[in-house]
């Protein structure tokens, strides 16, 4: 009994002795545990300042960097445009346009736009697929189409009729060539000047238009009728104003069809030369000669 009593006491004695150790020795663990999450913290915090700082660093070479391109950029812009003002300050004036240049410019934008426009308008279908010149059937006879149109088979003689009259056009075209030439020999000097200054893209051809529109008319309209007749379509007009006539209440329709085909075909041959004219005033690879880089080529 007695030994039973002495161990007991050894082991309460023992474990006496070693709670404290064990708890000192827990607590050392926890100091230990905790400072080196602590370095953690502050390591990691270290490394977040440090690539701010980078970040920052970067960002403000890349800002300078850009700051001084622009400023390079700026002052290569303002050395052009000192170096441009220099040239033109020591660029002297163009000389005034002497009536004789005027003269010459004028007539040859007009000799180039004649003979490309009587060109164009003479080639197959010059005015047929020219949406800009195309002859339409006569104003005064659109009734006549619009119901003829309804009548099967007037549809083909209809279609067929207004290719003819512009077929009728091509083929009167070139003689307007000679009397537009001859035409030039009449500009005067002072013509001449007043035309090349005009702020009109079509002065010139507008001014052309009013000495030889009459000329053309006259020179046009038998070699339009000879022509409307070859081609047919005076036969198909008259069997057209035929059928149409007589149907009960309706107007009878009395076009006169060469009067009407020779005034288009002289309008047309002017709207041709007036986009040639515009083309040499505004568009500098159309002024293919000299004259015409001098005359026009001027601010």
């Amino acid at each position: 009994m007695f030994t039973r009593i002495a161990s007991a006491l050894l082991v309460a004695g023992l474990l006496a002795t070693s709670a404290p150790a064990a708890h000192a020795q827990t607590t050392a663990a926890k100091k230990a545990a905790a400072t080196k999450a602590a370095a953690a913290k502050t390591a990691a915090a270290k490394k977040a300042a440090g690539t701010k700082a980078a970040a920052a660093k970067t960002a403000a070479a890349k800002a300078t960097a850009a700051k001084a391109t622009a400023a390079k950029a700026a002052a290569a812009k303002d050395a052009a445009a000192a170096a441009a003002a220099k040239a033109a300050a020591a660029t002297p004036p163009p000389a005034p346009l002497t009536e004789a240049q005027a003269s010459a410019g004028i007539k040859d934008a007009l000799n180039k736009g004649i003979i490309k426009a009587v060109q164009f308008a003479s080639e197959p279908d010059g005015f047929n697929l020219n949406d800009d010149i195309h002859i339409p059937f006569p104003e005064d006879a659109i009734l006549m189409k619009t119901t003829l149109s309804r009548i099967p088979g007037m549809n083909t003689l209809i279609n067929t009729f207004e290719t003819q009259l512009n077929r009728a056009a091509e083929a009167a075209a070139p003689k307007a060539k000679d009397i537009f030439l001859n035409a030039l020999a009449n500009i005067s000097i002072t013509d001449a000047l007043s035309l090349v200054t005009s702020s009109s893209t079509d002065a010139a051809t507008q001014f052309l238009r009013k000495s030889t529109e009459a000329q053309l008319i006259a020179a046009f309209k038998p070699d339009i009728s000879a022509a409307i007749d070859q081609v047919g379509a005076e036969k198909a007009y008259a069997k057209m104003t035929s059928q149409y006539n007589r149907i009960p209440l309706m107007t009878p329709v009395q076009t006169d069809l060469s009067a009407y085909t020779t005034q288009k075909a002289v309008d047309g041959l002017f709207i041709l030369l007036a986009q040639e004219e515009g083309k040499i005033r505004k568009n500098p690879a159309a002024r293919t000669t000299d004259i015409l880089k001098q005359v026009f080529g001027r601010k």
